[in-house]
């Protein structure tokens, strides 16, 4: 980080991002003074705030904002426990740094988007991989190729049963599955390597009613080309097949296939192999750096932006609840 005035940062949050990545990057930035931590669970700040050195415990968002001098803040609640704090902090001139995703309800991500447009301030979401060279790799490699189609799929084992799951991790309408924890990133980054965006959603659901989570979650996707995209969440093997890619998409004339965050293959033949890489970190940095320096060029995304890789999620999920009607997304992100 390059030398000048040290910023003054608030954590929102203290919960397991914060512990195990945030604040230890936070803390290992030169010029960053994290002032203030705040959770709903006190004894969980306190333990938080002993571990890093942080100053200030509030249990009070909005108590937070008030009486601690910060130039930003990392909002690191889970998506249900957003409301107004970010917004009220970006009317104050808090620059806004938030996790995904960034809440349960469009109306709720809009206030917030509000906010920190009418302030001026900066503002990015953690779609973190947007900063991995892999992704990065790929992005180049589509540059000049029209995408044709996209597929996305994540396979896991069996979900708990319901009623075994305690916590707002088992509760699918606090956004405790993984399609809400995983989609955002999954459409992000679909978003990024093929530069085009998400138009009309549909989705279905396999949800037994002896288990607390689908053990599938189907996503359709129409893209701004024309292009389509599916992308798949399974809860019933403990491995998917050897070899298959997360990401597979497809152009006129061939395909790339992005293996997790290993290599690239592209019609078969292995072009990009990669090397271990903190996109966590980097993010951290950059922000912190975009906040200091008062330019935020080097930022690959801001709130506004989240909205288009949080909507097409959020709009697939209310296309199941009414059995995979499809939904135009532009008019969902406003209704």
């Amino acid at each position: 980080m390059s030398s000048g005035r040290t910023i003054k940062v608030g954590v929102f949050g203290a919960g397991n991002f914060a512990n195990k990545q945030h604040l230890p990057n936070l803390k290992k930035i030169e010029g960053v003074d994290v002032v203030a931590i705040c959770d709903v669970n006190e004894e969980a700040a306190r333990q938080t705030a002993a571990q890093f050195d942080i100053p200030q415990v509030y249990t009070d968002g909005h108590e937070m904002i008030d009486k601690e001098p910060m130039d930003a803040m990392w909002s690191i609640v889970p998506a249900f426990a957003r409301t107004d704090v970010e917004a009220t902090a970006a009317a104050k001139g808090i620059h806004l740094f938030s996790e995904k995703p960034q809440a349960l309800e469009m109306k709720v991500a809009r206030r917030i988007d509000e906010a920190v447009r009418q302030a001026g301030v900066f503002s990015t979401v953690c779609f973190r991989e947007r900063y991995r060279p892999i992704f990065q790799e790929a992005k180049r490699l589509l540059a000049d190729k029209e995408v044709v189609h996209i597929r996305f799929h994540s396979i896991g084992g069996l979900p708990a049963l319901a009623g075994q799951e305690t916590g707002w991790n088992g509760d699918m309408d606090k956004g405790g599955t993984n399609f809400f924890d995983w989609g955002p990133h999954a459409v992000d980054y679909s978003r990024y390597m093929s530069g085009l965006d998400m138009v009309t959603a549909q989705a279905f659901f396999n949800h037994p009613e002896k288990y607390n989570k689908p053990l599938s979650a189907s996503f359709n996707f129409n893209m701004s080309n024309g292009a389509t995209m599916t992308m798949t969440f399974l809860s019933a093997s403990p491995s998917q097949p050897p070899e298959e890619p997360y990401f597979l998409l497809y152009y006129q004339g061939g395909y790339i296939g992005v293996h997790n965050y290993s290599y690239i293959d592209m019609n078969g033949e292995k072009v990009f192999e990669a090397e271990e890489y903190n996109p966590w970190f980097e993010l951290d940095r950059r922000f912190c750096e975009a906040v200091r320096s008062g330019d935020d060029s080097e930022l690959l995304n801001d709130y506004h932006d989240g909205l288009k890789s949080l909507a097409p999620v959020l709009a697939g999920w209310e296309s199941a609840r009414r059995g995979g009607q499809p939904i135009d997304i532009a008019e969902f992100m406003q209704a």
